[in-house]
């Protein structure tokens, strides 16, 4: 029998261990609302953390680009694929984050995992926190550097390390907001330690770009290393597909630290370049979050934050405390409700999607095992009675788990 044929078997262990995903169709509705599989949902899954996805500024942009610049961009950057628009955005973005120059990528993903083996290599050292995200991971598998894993935000541990390592060159790289887990790193920290060891930080601000620090400027600029204060050691890596509302990804760092990525990154070199339309969108929702705007939408986020752990807080709810759920401790967007058991954290998922709300359900290797969780993503989008509707489906939902399991003792 072919081997093939396994994949029959492995599926369906998925299946077991209720670790299968699925995909669902969706269609954007007004306000946080999306239409998935044909239903209209209330949803709390969207990185679209100011609402900007569907903002008209942003839509007025794409359909002037259009006309300027068509759809597509033809080839990589290297050739002709760096518009205008392209090399407007890096200035742009450059300025926006405090740092000498920037580079423009297609998507977040292929940029860590093309960055971090253009940095380092065979015979080098890579310090990793263990709860990086997976581009981070597969960027550091593919550099060959020696890879030490500490754990999540051990700095001390990291600080040993960094002093027990006689590698030339040592990389220091972390989530600067940590998408399942929704804190934050140590940033000063980290950069003291590579300070101190002559190693590079790479900080992939993901989830804090466009929501952070002064007028969203990002986690390295709440952390005070932009500006007159750039080091020389820190590359700082942003996805535009969250806060900003659109798709792709930047670099910005040092001059010669970013031109040697322009010239060695495997992803940028060998892609065809983000098209002038997208380039178009992101200079739009950067203006908007850098100015009276988006300050209003962060203010209206932290707002629907603090409404909801109130709601979900230990004595808010007696059903929700005899749950043994756990609303971990985050001050940004992200805000996870450890559930614990796979089945059972699907289980509530199905319960908030009766209600007519989607909550997606986060289960390994994504999260470590026995941590399964909702993963509750908040949005500027969201009104006050959104977030009443979701705690009081939550405490609805951890009464019934009660309920149930009493009837079956």
């Amino acid at each position: 029998m072919s081997w093939l044929n396994e994949f029959d078997d492995r599926l369906a262990a998925l299946d077991a261990q209720s670790l299968r995903r699925v995909r669902r169709a969706v269609v954007p509705e007004s306000g946080a609302r999306l239409c998935v599989d044909g239903v209209s949902l209330l949803a709390f899954c969207s990185n679209d953390y100011l609402g900007l996805a569907q903002a008209t500024p942003l839509r007025e942009a794409v359909h002037a680009a259009v006309d300027r610049y068509g759809v597509g961009s033809g080839a990589s950057p290297m050739v002709s694929g760096h518009s205008v628009a392209n090399a407007a955005l890096e200035r742009e973005l450059a300025e926006a984050v405090g740092l000498p120059r920037a580079l423009y990528f297609y998507a977040g993903y292929a940029t860590n995992a093309s960055i971090v083996p253009a940095l380092v290599g065979e015979g080098d050292a890579l310090f990793s926190d263990a709860l990086n995200h997976a581009c981070l991971i597969d960027g550091a598998r593919l550099s060959r550097a020696t890879v030490h894993r500490y754990a999540h935000g051990d700095l001390a541990r990291l600080d040993a390390l960094l002093a027990a390592s006689t590698a030339r060159r040592k990389l220091v790289i972390s989530d600067a907001v940590f998408s399942m887990d929704g804190n934050i790193a140590d940033i000063t920290g980290l950069h003291a330690l590579c300070e101190r060891h002559d190693a590079l930080l790479l900080l992939d601000d993901a989830h804090g770009f466009g929501v952070l620090g002064p007028q969203g400027r990002g986690a390295l600029a709440a952390a005070g290393l932009t500006g007159a204060h750039t080091s020389p050691r820190v590359l700082y890596m942003a996805t535009l597909g969250k806060a900003l509302g659109v798709a792709g990804a930047f670099v910005a760092g040092p001059e010669r630290l970013v031109e040697w990525l322009l010239q060695k990154t495997r992803s940028y070199t060998y892609a065809t370049a983000a098209p002038a339309l997208l380039a178009e969108a992101v200079r739009a929702g950067l203006r908007c979050v850098l100015g009276a705007d988006g300050e209003h939408r962060r203010q209206h986020l932290q707002a629907r934050i603090a409404q909801l752990r109130a709601g979900l807080a230990p004595g808010a709810d007696a059903a929700l405390d005899a749950a043994g759920w756990t609303l971990m401790p985050s001050d940004t967007a992200i805000q996870p409700l450890v559930i614990g058991d796979n089945e059972a954290a699907l289980a509530v998922m199905a319960v908030l999607r009766e209600q007519g709300l989607w909550v997606p359900a986060i289960r390994p290797p994504t999260v470590p095992v026995g941590t399964a969780r909702l993963r509750i993503a908040l949005s500027a989008a969201h009104q006050v009675e959104d977030v009443a509707q979701l705690v009081t489906a939550l405490r609805l939902a951890a009464a019934g788990q009660l309920a149930a399991s009493e009837a079956v003792a």
